[in-house]
């Protein structure tokens, strides 16, 4: 590491007002990029978000026999199959990994996946045995893991599997997304722990049926997909509500107001849960005509609070906790040692390094009140920890964020966008 490898996070000493406009939401565009190629005609995804994991998400589809023109704004996606054999780089997003080999199996080529070498470690075994159950041919020499290869026949049988999702909620998005191109769809139950980050499959559900396909989701861990037609449908993308995080928190960290633009009346993104956080902490929630604005109070309070349904969060709520005047017990989180990197550990490591009084449990982090000081925080290739390095900073002079640039995972430029707002010659 060099220090051309920290940025310094910049450090509000004034109270703000500003707005911000954010990028459309990943977790929408990649499941609209998935359901276009598999659609019964073109399809327009509208205000995509443009980062890495969407890129290679568009990038995977094409490999697969699709074409997808991601060129401007709206990326228009024709669906195609896939005749030949082809590869697939996963970088470090979940979602390719996981949601484009239950698809895979619709070719009549071999696919090969791989990915970042961080991402041989994440989990996946759960859907290339759930694959090898509804037919597919999958390769992995017992791995479980990348580098792992699917070698299509032009169909899959698909019908009922049983699953343990409890480590990541994208095993059951992944099969849902594929099983109405199955010859009998797909019946999924989940047998095991709680299933993480549900939202997420709400999510998955709700852009299923957008595309005319039939979803019974009345039983608790069951989810039947009937086969069928994918309707092609133009999708406008939300503003990510999860990447609001750090902004929002911004406010809640140094008492100010800041506004996300354009936040959705209703929505299945796992973000929106930062209105019930944050009022928590004591902050002002209230909906404006410009969207969703957050008034930060003079102190924060503690918090006690389950996050097992947004995970992703944990960052961003870690590291108000460390800035809390009382404290905090965030809970319900064991599943995210498995995103991009043990996150538990890399926030007790890092916030610990600048001061933080935090203890990791078996699901989740205790921290108690303590005066925070600057330093490097690492960010371990994880766009969430940067996430949550540049809320400490705002707080907090001289804290050094080391690869910043892992944010384009998805949000492009995030460092420019952070400067804009909390620096006077950034918001001129």
């Amino acid at each position: 590491m060099t220090t051309d490898d920290l940025w310094p996070a910049p450090h509000v000493s004034e109270r703000l007002d500003v707005t911000v406009d954010l990028p459309g939401s990943k977790s929408l565009t990649n499941r609209s990029l998935v359901l276009a190629a598999v659609a019964d005609g073109p399809s327009v995804v509208r205000r995509a978000l443009r980062s890495r994991d969407t890129l290679l998400m568009a990038a995977a589809l094409t490999a697969l026999g699709s074409e997808v023109d991601a060129s401007g704004p709206d990326w228009t996606v024709r669906p195609g199959v896939l005749d030949r054999d082809a590869a697939v780089d996963c970088g470090l997003a979940g979602t390719v990994m996981r949601f484009v080999p239950p698809i895979a199996g619709l070719s009549t080529g071999v696919v090969s996946f791989d990915g970042d070498p961080h991402m041989r470690q994440r989990p996946i075994g759960e859907i290339l045995t759930a694959l090898r159950g509804l037919g597919v041919d999958v390769r992995d020499d017992g791995r479980g893991a990348l580098p792992f290869a699917i070698a299509g026949t032009g169909t899959v049988r698909g019908g009922r599997v049983q699953i343990d999702a409890s480590a990541s909620s994208q095993f059951v998005s992944a099969l849902l997304l594929a099983g109405a191109t199955y010859e009998q769809g797909v019946d999924v139950v989940h047998e095991g722990k709680p299933v993480p980050s549900l939202p997420h499959i709400e999510m998955t559900v709700a852009a299923l049926r957008r595309h005319g396909v039939e979803v019974d989701d009345s039983d608790a861990n069951r989810w039947q997909v009937a086969p069928g037609v994918v309707r092609a449908v133009d999708d406008l993308i939300e503003p990510d509500l999860s990447n609001a995080g750090p902004f929002l928190a911004l406010a809640a960290a140094t008492g100010s107001s800041v506004t996300v633009r354009d936040w959705p009346a209703a929505t299945t993104q796992a973000g929106d849960a930062l209105r019930e956080i944050l009022a928590a902490f004591g902050c002002t929630i209230e909906r404006t005509t410009d969207g969703l604005r957050v008034q930060g109070p003079d102190r924060l309070a503690g918090v006690d609070v389950d996050l097992h349904d947004v995970g992703e969060l944990t960052p961003v709520v870690a590291a108000l906790a460390a800035l809390a005047d009382g404290p905090s017990v965030l809970r319900g989180v064991a599943h995210i040692r498995h995103h991009e990197t043990d996150r538990l550990r890399a926030l007790a490591t890092e916030l610990g390094g600048l001061g933080a009084d935090v203890t990791e449990t078996d699901d989740g982090l205790a921290l108690r009140p303590a005066t925070l000081r600057g330093g490097v925080f690492h960010t371990y290739a994880d766009h969430r920890m940067a996430h949550a390095a540049v809320v400490v900073g705002a707080a907090v002079p001289g804290v050094l964020v080391e690869d910043v640039a892992t944010t384009a995972k998805t949000f492009p430029d995030f460092a420019g966008a952070w400067s804009a707002v909390t620096t006077p010659s950034g918001r001129g």
